[in-house]
């Protein structure tokens, strides 16, 4: 199952009693937050959830596969995601 935007707002109208605007608003603002967050470096920890981390990579070594050819990819900044220890369990208990 795939969890899109649409789904988290119709969650919180079903359960909260809120419009579907509201809902709406509500869903796209916490995920701006969030991006805002990994955006300037800060971490996001959502407890008994996980963590997300912006982090930087150092440039590497490559090759194209087409090509054989050997090149640098460039440093870039990935987002990583770290489950809790609780939900490492239930992920583990349900599996």
């Amino acid at each position: 199952m795939t969890l899109k935007k649409e789904d988290l707002t119709q969650s919180l109208y079903d359960q909260c009693g809120l419009s579907k605007q509201t809902s709406k608003v509500l869903v796209d603002r916490v995920f701006e937050l969030i991006k805002k967050a990994l955006e300037s470096g800060d971490d996001i920890l959502i407890s008994g959830f996980g963590k997300f981390s912006a982090r930087k990579k150092a440039p590497r070594k490559g090759r194209n596969p087409a090509t054989g050819e050997d090149l640098t990819l460039g440093a870039r900044r990935v987002v990583t995601f770290r489950c809790s220890p609780r939900m490492r369990d239930r992920i583990y208990e349900g599996g």
